[in-house]
């Protein structure tokens, strides 16, 4: 089993007799494995070098302290809450394969289970007929409404037809399920754009939100993931699966440092309670094996 950041990072303390130069470089390494990008592990060991030399550190406990204190800094979370007796639109963003229609099915339990009125689910990743056929599997277990159209149709007008529903009961929360195919960058771009589109037309204001299901164990595919969806309709948080203490799992750190984007779930298993409101400092403590 391939050691985790925290493993090496001990490790690395007792190999190295001295902070010197050695330390410092042998650091940015562990950093890179640890899938925080070359371009941020660089940045932080900079910063944490000149941190130490002028605060006189060498000692390992106050090393660890300064370099928790600097990844502490990429690392922003955020709460969302839907705005009640109003229509909140979610648009869920992510490529295939990260969890993200499941991810949709976890919160919509999860908000339900909060008394938030009228979760809809809207299946607009009209592309993949299974995509259409999971999110209604998911609704039916859960307990509430799916607005979908035949495959191949206009996802945009899913979206539309989820928040007239919602609209018709007063107020309430739309969660859409949007395609994720990469490879055809562009065509995803545009067809995002249009939801964006219908999305910003039909939510309350500011009850409009974009967030992007990564997978934490993808390491810089997700930060350049991010950015992709990010350029195209800006996202407001991430929701991270996959996540457990093992990962290497510091890309959270390279999107927070680089995009500025904050972390609002994490999701650890495959059930629909294992979704949690992301916790920088247990992010971090994980990460460095405290």
């Amino acid at each position: 089993m391939k050691k985790s950041f925290g493993e090496k990072f001990k490790a690395l303390f007792k190999k190295k007799s001295a902070i010197n130069d050695d330390f410092y470089d042998e650091l940015t390494d562990i950093l890179v494995e640890g899938d925080i990008g070359a371009k941020t592990a660089f940045q932080i060991v900079e910063e944490l070098e000149d941190i130490c030399r002028e605060k006189k550190i060498s000692d390992e406990t106050e090393v660890v302290q300064e370099l928790k204190n600097l990844l502490l800094q990429s690392v922003k979370s955020v709460a969302l809450e839907p705005t009640p007796d109003k229509t909140n639109i979610w648009m869920i963003l992510g490529v295939n394969g990260v969890g993200k229609t499941t991810s949709v099915a976890k919160m919509a339990r999860m908000y339900a289970g909060k008394g938030v009125q009228n979760v809809v689910l809207a299946s607009a990743d009209t592309f993949r007929a299974a995509a259409i056929e999971q999110l209604a599997m998911h609704a039916d277990k859960i307990g509430v409404r799916v607005i979908s159209h035949q495959h191949g149709s206009d996802p945009s007008a899913v979206v539309y037809d989820a928040a007239e529903a919602v609209k018709a009961k007063g107020s309430g929360l739309v969660l859409a399920d949007t395609a994720g195919r990469l490879h055809n960058k562009e065509n995803l771009v545009r067809e995002l754009q249009k939801i964006n589109k219908t999305c910003t037309s039909k939510a309350d204001e500011g009850c409009y939100k974009k967030l992007i299901v990564i997978d934490a164990t993808t390491g810089q595919n997700a930060l350049r993931q991010a950015e992709v969806f990010n350029e195209a309709v800006g996202v407001d948080a991430i929701i991270m699966t996959k996540y457990d203490s093992t990962a290497k799992g510091g890309v959270a750190v390279s999107i927070g440092r680089e995009l500025g984007i904050p972390v609002a779930y994490v999701c650890t298993g495959e059930k629909y309670d294992d979704i949690s409101p992301f916790n920088p400092e247990n992010y971090i403590d994980d990460f460095l094996g405290l």
